[in-house]
């Protein structure tokens, strides 16, 4: 079932976008060689906590952290560790906090000092893909046209399109209906209407998008090994456009290297 929010729940479901929005950025300010996936997790448990608030992703479905973190080929869901980050690597981050009954969600790809050009090309098509579903996310459009539009850009650059995981609803639960693939034809899937609140998160790779999942059970890893990037965020459907749930004072992008 699709839950539709009015106007007043959506600027309610902003309070947790914001907070989710701001520990990601503190999480990508950590990212630098020598840190540990662990320390930057046991911050956004602390800073989530500390703002009266719930990670939303610790126990979900039996997840053993705050955030997930996932390196390089990693493409969703890696569970943080003692593992140090090294000059070259990229880490998408994926934090959550449920507050006053609403949950955020948020992703981001950082850059780990200086990395390759061509992982640099991957996660700037990454972040335009991000944006280009954004732009589609507009009553009367559908799930279809959101799709398309991170398919069509990211095939155009040669990059691999994720198709097991997707975007999906969010609001009281972390995940509602419907599901946002990032892949589609235009027109096609549920018709967009103003009230619908939805997580869209392009997951893409440098090479193949056939992937596989560790043997912790959790972390989805290319079977190529190259990297991939992944960029999210909490959008509102309004009859004035997409409203971007998961930004603080600084507006709706987080800088690409992570570095505010």
């Amino acid at each position: 079932m699709i839950h539709i929010k009015s106007p007043k729940e959506i600027e309610e479901f902003k309070v947790a976008g914001a907070l989710s929005k701001t520990v990601l950025r503190r999480a990508g300010r950590m990212v630098r060689p020598g840190v540990t996936t662990r320390e930057i997790d046991q911050m956004v448990e602390s800073f989530i906590r500390l703002h009266g608030a719930v990670p939303g992703f610790k126990g979900l479905y039996g997840f053993p952290a705050s955030i997930c973190a996932s390196v390089n080929e990693e493409i969703v869901h890696g569970i943080p560790s003692d593992r140090m980050l090294v000059e070259g690597d990229i880490i998408s981050i994926d934090t959550g906090a449920t507050t006053g009954g609403w949950v955020g969600d948020n992703a981001w790809t950082f850059f780990v000092g200086e990395v390759a050009p061509e992982t640099k090309a991957l996660c700037e098509v990454t972040l335009d893909c991000l944006k280009a579903a954004i732009e589609q996310a507009v009553p009367g459009n559908h799930i279809g046209d959101i799709g398309h539009a991170v398919q069509t850009l990211a095939e155009k650059n040669g990059f691999g399109v994720v198709r097991e995981y997707v975007g999906h609803g969010v609001g009281r639960a972390m995940h509602e209906d419907p599901n946002v693939p990032n892949f589609g034809k235009k027109g096609r899937g549920v018709r967009l209407q103003a009230g619908m609140v939805i997580a869209i998160e392009p997951m893409i790779c440098q090479g193949t998008y056939r992937n596989h999942t560790l043997a912790n059970g959790w972390t989805v890893v290319t079977n190529d090994g190259k990297p991939a990037a992944h960029y999210e965020n909490t959008v509102a459907v309004t009859k004035d456009g997409p409203v971007i749930i998961t930004q603080d004072t600084d507006g709706p992008w987080c800088p690409l290297e992570g570095g505010v």
